[in-house]
């Protein structure tokens, strides 16, 4: 039996994203769910390593027939997590979501050198950069003789006692090869592929998506909205509750950057507008929180073939102050559209018009979105 652990418990920090690597959106899927499409072809089970407090939404993405478990604070944590919910396996392949464009031939070249007899087999590129060694000053003191220098991708596979015995010391490492060697065993190498890439910052990510094969077109829209004050009414703002603050007027909850971001993507995609998607005609969407206008935003512009690339929102007025929640209003509002790059940004006008007045509160936003 074949089963196969994904690596997806790794932050977004480096890519600036508020949510797991993992959950960004890469075409119509996230990166999890392209990794999984691939190493299910050769799996007969998967275990998937989740950050914690995610676990529940990474289960609703790849389905009840794989296994999800906690990930660990490092990677080798994490493939120990996930080594320890596989039961009867014969070989084990171990891949970073990262790696989501990793094709279904890369899995069955690493399958094949299993079973023809190899310990542990790890996937490579030539490198082809000239490679040269500096001191800590930053002056080039050697040149790097780059032909037996090679690339390392995953799936990366092994035998599942060869696996199990080399993380039993509990050593980190940043792959299982690493591991494997450093306990003696010998470890094949199989062709990789360009497509592979880790997929770490947003130009990554660009380049991934000329690996999907569709050609893209990236358009642009702007979505404004205000409201003005009203006693009696709770603020929601950017996805936020603000107890100390007066709520405003709004056929909904009168969330002004939510409303102002779908404006924008409406306007991006050309599928109409707020009003005519959540408009007073729809009764159903009385009262509604502006997150849950955003995800079913999401949900429509993503059945049209479009991907976000980018939001931006500009809040206008004397109060709140965003500042100290920023950080929160992000993170809130990029889960909402499936974990797109979402920026935040607030100003007043000088005391002049409904929110210099104090009368009220508007958002200006922008997105770029992609149609492939």
């Amino acid at each position: 039996m074949i089963a196969a652990i994904i690596a997806a418990a790794g932050s977004g920090e480096r890519f600036g994203a508020s949510i797991p690597k993992a959950l960004i959106q890469l075409g119509d899927r996230t990166l999890l769910e392209h990794a999984v499409a691939s190493i299910s072809a050769v799996a007969d089970q998967i275990v998937v390593t989740a950050p914690a407090g995610f676990e529940e939404q990474i289960k609703s993405l790849v389905g009840d027939d794989i296994v999800v478990v906690t990930g660990g604070a490092t990677r080798s944590e994490s493939v120990r997590a996930g080594l320890a919910a596989i039961k009867g396996a014969d070989f084990v392949l171990v891949h970073d979501a990262a790696r989501s464009l990793a094709s279904v031939d890369l899995a069955k070249r690493v399958v094949a050198s299993l079973q023809g007899g190899a310990v542990a087999v790890v996937p490579v590129l030539p490198v082809v950069d000239t490679l040269q060694q500096v001191d800590a000053a930053g002056n080039v003191v050697a040149a790097v003789d780059r032909a037996q220098l090679r690339r390392v991708q995953t799936p990366q596979g092994f035998t599942y006692s060869v696996l199990s015995q080399v993380h039993q010391s509990a050593q980190d490492a940043t792959d299982d090869s690493t591991l494997a060697l450093n306990a003696g065993h010998a470890v094949q190498t199989v062709l990789g592929e360009e497509r592979a890439l880790k997929i770490t910052t947003p130009s990554d990510l660009a380049t991934a998506l000329t690996f999907l094969g569709d050609a893209t077109t990236f358009t642009t829209g702007v979505g404004v909205d205000a409201h003005a004050f009203a006693q009696g009414r709770q603020l929601w703002l950017a996805g936020l509750h603000w107890p100390d603050e007066v709520g405003v007027e709004g056929h909904s909850d009168g969330d002004v950057a939510a409303h102002a971001i779908c404006d924008a993507l409406f306007a991006a995609t050309g599928l109409g507008d707020l009003g005519s998607n959540f408009g007073t005609s729809r009764p159903e969407y009385a009262g509604a929180p502006g997150v849950t206008l955003l995800k079913e935003t999401y949900v429509l512009i993503s059945s049209a073939g479009y991907s976000i690339s980018h939001v931006s929102v500009q809040i206008i007025g004397n109060r709140p102050r965003i500042g100290a929640r920023r950080a929160e209003a992000i993170s809130t509002l990029s889960q909402a559209l499936g974990g797109a790059e979402v920026a935040i940004l607030a100003t007043t006008t000088d005391g002049m018009g409904l929110t210099g007045e104090g009368k009220g509160i508007a958002a200006i936003a922008s997105a770029l979105v992609i149609k492939r």
